[in-house]
């Protein structure tokens, strides 16, 4: 079981994509990526919405949560929030471990 955390950050005028780019380009999406835990932090840009981007976060447990949101990052992340202006949506999702059957069959790979 993981858990994924889809983060719609929400700003005016390209701020939410200029917050995604100085996250990758400062190196702090690669230092979260490479914290315990930590399965996927990805960004997406909607096609139905350029004033938004979606973080895909996925980890391993809430402990690993916990420590993420414990670390320094948060403090970088949190100032770059504020930076750009965004506004958060936020969804979690437990995973399971296993696709079922009768679901299989609709994936194509």
């Amino acid at each position: 079981m993981s858990i994924v955390v889809n983060i719609y950050y929400k700003g005016e005028n390209g701020s939410a994509a200029k917050f995604a780019e100085e996250m990758i380009s400062s190196g702090t999406v690669d230092a979260i990526r490479n914290e315990k835990g930590n399965i996927r932090y990805e960004y997406f840009l909607p096609m139905n919405d350029p004033d938004t981007v979606l973080l895909i976060d996925a980890w391993e447990n809430q402990e690993a949560i916990d420590l993420h949101h414990a670390s320094p990052m948060m403090k970088t992340i949190t100032e770059l929030r504020e930076k750009y202006d965004l506004h958060m949506k936020v969804e979690r999702y437990v995973s399971e471990d296993d696709i079922p059957e009768s679901d299989k069959s609709f994936i194509r790979k």
